[in-house]
């Protein structure tokens, strides 16, 4: 049966992306004094700037911004001038220091599941900035364990599970993000509810599961919908 439920953090309990979307709207308008945004390869260009630099610089704010500095040089053919790169370095800080607003009824669901299981939080990014955000949340104190992560993959839920003594069909994991929260975590025999949030990055759209793995899964609208999913996936773990 069901032991150990996992809980995503940025766009699962609070919000995140959003944040990131305006620095990019931002970013966008400032590289559009120097080139036409409506060049498709403008957009393409920070994607796969970002994208290769994960690698180096992880996940978060502070990778995003030294990506849009990368970007900016390379798709205005370095003419971008020194005030609007320091505008670019504002625009990361700003992103670093974003208040934390939970989700709707996210504060209550977490309650409700960590009445029948143990709750773990398991999320990636920049350290000192989930930090932040952990602590601004209040819910640090729901949580047994607070895993802040390099990245989500197969087998950092493994060390996890690992160490909580667990197989991975005793574990299920909520979040927004299939390819992170999801996925991983089906491929080794886990659970998964999934929560989408009405933006994700793109780099986060990438997945491969299919319809065989519909059983595994559910997929709720809000967090109200969290704790019966939790009970319907323990019930198909104990079937």
């Amino acid at each position: 049966m069901l032991r150990l439920i996992g809980f995503d953090g940025d766009d699962t309990l609070w919000h995140s992306e959003d944040y990131y979307r305006q620095a990019n709207d931002a970013f966008a308008a400032i590289v559009g004094r120097y080139v036409d945004l409506a060049d498709a390869e403008v957009h393409a260009s920070m994607l796969a700037t970002e994208r290769r630099n994960l690698a180096l610089f992880g996940y978060g704010a502070k990778g995003m911004t030294l990506s849009m500095v990368e970007t900016a040089i390379a798709v205005t053919g370095e003419r971008i001038s020194v005030a609007d790169i320091h505008r670019l370095v504002e625009l990361g800080k700003q992103v670093l220091q974003h208040p934390v607003d939970l989700l709707p009824g996210i504060r209550e669901a977490v309650e409700q599941v960590a009445r029948e299981y143990a709750v773990v939080l398991i999320t990636k990014g920049d350290l000192f900035h989930q930090e932040k955000k952990v602590r601004q949340s209040g819910l640090a104190g729901l949580f047994g364990r607070i895993e802040i992560v390099s990245e989500k993959d197969s087998a950092t839920y493994s060390r996890v599970l690992g160490e909580f003594g667990l197989e991975p069909g005793q574990f299920a994991m909520v979040g927004n993000s299939l390819r992170s929260d999801i996925e991983p975590v089906l491929r080794l025999g886990g659970w998964g509810v999934h929560m989408p949030y009405h933006v994700t990055w793109s780099h986060e759209l990438d997945h491969g599961l299919g319809q065989d793995d519909a059983h595994r899964m559910l997929t709720v609208e809000a967090a109200a919908g969290i704790p019966a999913a939790v009970a319907e996936l323990a019930k198909r773990a104990s079937a």
